[in-house]
Order: C-alpha cells, then sequence, then structure tokens
C-alpha cells in the first residue's frame, strides 16, 4: 500500500497566517496567527514548526495547497509566490484554492460564500457552483435567497477552518486531476485601491 499523502495548506490573503496539515484524510494540526503585517518573514517559520510539531520536514510533503483569495493584494502575492517557490524546490504539485470553496469545506449543500470586502461590500459565491462577484452587503440576504450564507460579519469567525478548507481542497483536486494542475494565480476581483498620479510623468530629456 503507498503512503498516505502530505498535504500542507496554507494562507496569507487577510490580516493573518494560517496553515494545517493534513495525512491521508486526517488534520494532524493547524495554526491561525492574526498578523497585520509581517506575513513574509513570518510563514515560513510557522510552517517549519507546525511540520516539526508532527515529526515532519518540507521534503516529506507530497502537496502544498495556498489560499488564492480573494483578499489582501500583498498577503495573496505572498501565499501564491510561497506555494510556488516551495512546489518547485520540492518536486510537488501546488494547488490554488479560493475563500470562498475553503471557508464553506464543512457545508452540506449549496451555501452562499461572503467574503467581507470592506466600504460596505462583499465578495460573494454561491459554492460549489457560480461566478464570483462583488456585491453591496446589504445584498447578500436576497442573493442567498432560501441557502445559508456563510461568512457574512455578524457570524462567529472562521477562522479555524479557512486552512482546514484550503488543505482538504487541495487533496481533493490532486486525487480527481486528470492532467497536470494549473499553478496558484491570485483571485482579485477587484482593482487594487490605488489612484492615478494628479501630475503628468515628468519629461525624459536626451
Amino acid at each position: 500500500m503507498p503512503p498516505k499523502p502530505l498535504i500542507l495548506g496554507f494562507d496569507t490573503s487577510a490580516a493573518h497566517c494560517a496553515a494545517a496539515l493534513l495525512l491521508g484524510d486526517t488534520v494532524l494540526g493547524e495554526v491561525f496567527e492574526p498578523l497585520k503585517k509581517g506575513q513574509a518573514e513570518r510563514l515560513i517559520p510557522l510552517l517549519e514548526t507546525l511540520l516539526n510539531d508532527h515529526g515532519y520536514g518540507f521534503s516529506d510533503l507530497t502537496a502544498i495547497g495556498v489560499g488564492v483569495g480573494p483578499g489582501n493584494f500583498t498577503g495573496i502575492r505572498i501565499g501564491v509566490s510561497a506555494a510556488r517557490g516551495l512546489a518547485l524546490s520540492l518536486g510537488v504539485p501546488a494547488v490554488g484554492v479560493s475563500r470562498f470553496v475553503a471557508q464553506a469545506v464543512d457545508a452540506t449543500g449549496p451555501v452562499l460564500s461572503c467574503i467581507d470586502a470592506r466600504r460596505d461590500m462583499a465578495y460573494v459565491q454561491m459554492v460549489p457552483h457560480g461566478e464570483h462577484q462583488l456585491v453591496p452587503m446589504s445584498d447578500v440576504p436576497e442573493i442567498a435567497g432560501d441557502h445559508p450564507a456563510i461568512g457574512t460579519p455578524d457570524q462567529a469567525p472562521l477562522d479555524t477552518v479557512l486552512a482546514r478548507g484550503i488543505v482538504r481542497e487541495a487533496a481533493k483536486e490532486i486525487a480527481t486531476a486528470t492532467g497536470d494542475i494549473p499553478r496558484p494565480a491570485p483571485l482579485y476581483i477587484r482593482a487594487a485601491d490605488a489612484a492615478p498620479p494628479r501630475d503628468p510623468a515628468p519629461k525624459i530629456l536626451a
């Protein structure tokens, strides 16, 4: 019998570092650290600690899962870049998982997965099938209809679900893949909050 796959999943798409370790069908451990900044410096030590706590190292991994957003632009880039780099150096596949799917991992039927987009807006997607969109937070109940909505601001935080959902979804995608798995790519949805400069760019003199 082949050894059980060991998959590490992590997310830095918001003000946190979250990670979970999956062996076969069992989540061995998970961790969530709130961080307003410093995810790039904290991520790898956090992952090493999680692996070491269960007697493993990076070289034992058979795959990596990573949260691709939506969320903070810099945080998403940090997570996706780390996943690509680790996968390349270890020679294992990396799977990108959206926060919509990750936080709905325990749902038993269709749900409207919601993520606070700030400014009274929300990113929403009907999971498992549906298109993501950016809508006013006040429209969420109408869009959900008869389906439950998860991730809304009035609910308990789903911090402990996020990394677990990423690693479990990554395992599912790897088990059902029939070809090459696409490299993780950021899921931004909304453009960055950056305004164009007021003054024209300076002319370059010959």
